[in-house]
């Protein structure tokens, strides 16, 4: 019997993607809540499975040679994941080319473009003092604009990221993409990813680990003390 994963996970894009993945992938798991709002994160036990203080991470009591193995890091637990199991890590080298190209494009990418946009946009402006920043809004609203015009146009010729196949940078792109209201875009002039966006977010699979904790997740536009552990406090 396959021994259960832990994950370790709070219900932002970035856990989503690993929630998704053991979900499409049909691995158990437990899931070890770290509510980041509290400065889990920063528990030297976390840190000793993930020194860089952010979640997800992962502990696999069956790593390689059966010796377990921890991981942090949600592109390296993709990967890990589908090497793993052989699936959604493309078939053929091309396949696994493409899709490691836009794992790294969500990664280096999306993530961190559409994240600045969430705190410039919603939560700067609500901290205390408030930082409503005109430039940095722009910037990074422009930014994230500018990389769903290149997903779109991917999105054109290919049914999902990679190719005609489903795969983990999907599942990387999804949690960000699905949020795109926060981030101030619009789908008008996006029919392919608004497309891509249903058809994704319709799998079971997603469903499922999108809504794993989903009641825990708050609004950070009225938390200041979160606010201070997650924008003000350096560590």
């Amino acid at each position: 019997m396959t021994k259960p994963i832990d994950l370790y996970y709070w219900p932002t894009p970035n856990g989503w993607k690993i929630s998704i993945a053991l979900e499409e992938m049909g691995l158990p798991y437990n899931v070890n809540l770290i509510n980041i709002g509290a400065g889990d994160q920063f528990a030297p036990e976390f840190l000793k499975i993930a020194p860089n203080n952010r979640m997800p991470a992962i502990v696999d009591p069956d790593g390689p040679d059966g010796a377990p193995v921890s991981i942090f890091e949600s592109g390296a637990i993709l990967q890990y994941l589908a090497q793993k199991t052989g699936k959604f890590g493309g078939e053929t080298a091309r396949d696994k080319i493409a899709v490691t190209e836009w794992l790294m494009w969500q990664m280096g990418g999306l993530g961190p473009m559409a994240g600045q946009a969430h705190h410039f946009l919603k939560y700067a402006p609500a901290m205390d003092p408030p930082n409503d920043l005109p430039y940095a809004k722009d910037r990074y609203r422009n930014e994230t604009g500018r990389l769903y015009g290149v997903l779109d146009r991917r999105l054109a010729e290919n049914e999902y990221v990679a190719g005609d196949f489903y795969s983990i940078a999907d599942m990387a792109i999804w949690g960000w993409a699905s949020l795109w209201e926060g981030q101030q875009q619009t789908l008008d002039d996006k029919p392919n990813l608004a497309r891509w966006l249903d058809l994704v977010g319709n799998r079971p699979a997603v469903i499922k680990g999108r809504a794993v904790a989903a009641d825990e997740r708050s609004n950070l536009q009225d938390d200041k003390k979160a606010q201070d552990l997650l924008f003000k406090k350096q560590h």
